[in-house]
C-alpha cells in the first residue's frame, strides 16, 4: 500500500435536502471540519445511509468525497453490495475517483456459505489495487463473519486484505483474529468509540467512528497512543455514555445529525425514510447532556 490506512477515521453523516437529494455543499463543510478537528481520513459506511442511496448515487458520493479531501488524508468507501458483480463495479469506480481503500460488508440477503463469501470478498480484492476493508457488519446485519473465513482472507491477500469485525463478543473476536493472522492483519474498531480502550490494548490501528464528536476521538487516540491512562479513563468514561445512547443504526445517524447540526456542520437533520428512529424532546436534551459532559472533559473546561 503506498498510503497507509489508520488512525481515527470517522464515517461521514450523508446530508440531505428537503426533496431527499444528496447536498455536496455541507458535505465538503463537513469533510472540512472532521479535517480541522484532527481526523486522519475519512470513510463512507453504513451510517452514512449507503444503503439508502442508489448504485449511481454511491458511487458520486465516493468520487466527491476523493475531490473534497484532495489529498488532506485517506478516503475510503462503502462497496458491499447484494451481488460480487455490484461490489466490483462500485469498487472499481471507487479506485477510479482516487479512494485511498474500499469497505464492504457481506450480501444481506443471502445466508452465503463461507466459501461463497470468500468468492465474494476476493472477488472484490481481485478486481482493484487498493486495499479491502472486510467489515463484519453483523452488530446491524445478523449473521456474523468467521474468524476462519478472515484469517484465509489475510493468509491470500496479505496488507490488501483489512478488516473491521463488529461481532460481539467484539473484543474476543477481534484478539482471535489477531492471533489468526499471526498479529499481521490491519483491524479497526467500529463501535464508535465504545470497545476503543479494549481494541486498541488488542492491537488496532485505527477507529471508524462516527462524525459528531470526532474531536473526542481524536483526544482519546493521541492518549491512548501516549500511554496517559487517566486521560484514557476520563475520557472514555464520558464517550461511552453518550455512545450509549446508539442502540441502533438509525440512532447513530439521528444522534450524529442532530450534533452536527448543534455544531453548525450540517444545515438540517434530513435523512431518506423510512427511518428506525425520530428522536424526541426528552432524548435529545440527554444527549446535549451527555454531548457538553463530553466537551467539558475533552478540553478540560470547568
Amino acid at each position: 500500500m503506498s498510503v497507509t490506512l489508520a488512525g481515527v477515521l470517522p464515517v461521514l453523516a450523508t446530508p440531505f435536502t428537503a426533496e431527499g437529494e444528496i447536498d455536496l455543499g455541507p458535505l465538503q463543510h463537513q469533510i472540512d471540519w472532521v479535517l480541522e478537528q484532527g481526523a486522519d481520513g475519512l470513510v463512507m459506511g453504513m451510517v452514512s445511509e449507503a444503503l439508502r442511496l442508489s448504485s449511481e448515487e454511491r458511487d458520486s458520493l465516493a468520487a466527491a468525497m476523493c475531490e473534497f479531501t484532495a489529498g488532506r488524508g485517506t478516503v475510503t468507501t462503502s462497496v458491499g453490495a447484494e451481488s460480487l458483480h455490484t461490489a466490483i463495479r462500485h469498487a472499481r469506480s471507487a479506485q477510479v475517483s482516487g479512494a485511498t481503500a474500499v469497505m464492504a460488508i457481506p450480501p444481506v440477503a443471502t445466508a452465503a456459505s463461507d466459501d461463497e463469501i470468500l468468492r465474494y470478498y476476493s472477488g472484490i480484492i481481485e478486481a482493484i489495487d487498493i486495499p479491502v476493508v472486510v467489515q463484519d457488519a453483523s452488530g446491524y446485519m445478523g449473521r456474523s463473519l468467521s474468524v476462519d473465513l478472515q484469517a484465509r482472507l489475510y493468509v491470500e491477500y496479505g496488507d490488501q486484505a483489512l478488516f473491521k469485525p463488529e461481532s460481539p463478543p467484539i473484543g474476543q473476536r477481534l484478539s482471535e483474529l489477531r492471533d489468526a493472522t499471526g498479529g499481521g492483519a490491519s483491524i479497526f474498531e467500529g463501535t464508535g468509540g465504545l470497545a476503543l480502550v479494549d481494541s486498541f490494548r488488542r492491537g488496532i490501528v485505527g477507529t471508524m467512528p462516527g462524525p459528531d464528536v470526532v474531536w473526542a476521538l481524536v483526544a482519546l487516540w493521541k492518549a491512548l497512543n501516549g500511554g496517559d491512562h487517566e486521560r484514557v479513563a476520563a475520557l472514555h468514561g464520558a464517550l461511552c455514555t453518550l455512545v450509549s445512547m446508539h442502540t441502533s443504526l438509525d440512532a447513530f445517524v439521528s444522534v450524529q445529525k442532530h450534533l452536527l447540526k448543534r455544531q453548525g456542520v450540517l444545515t438540517n437533520t434530513f435523512s431518506r425514510g423510512p427511518v428506525g428512529l425520530i428522536l424526541d424532546a426528552e432524548t435529545t436534551r440527554e444527549v446535549d447532556r451527555l454531548f457538553d459532559r463530553l466537551r467539558k472533559v475533552t478540553f478540560l473546561e470547568t
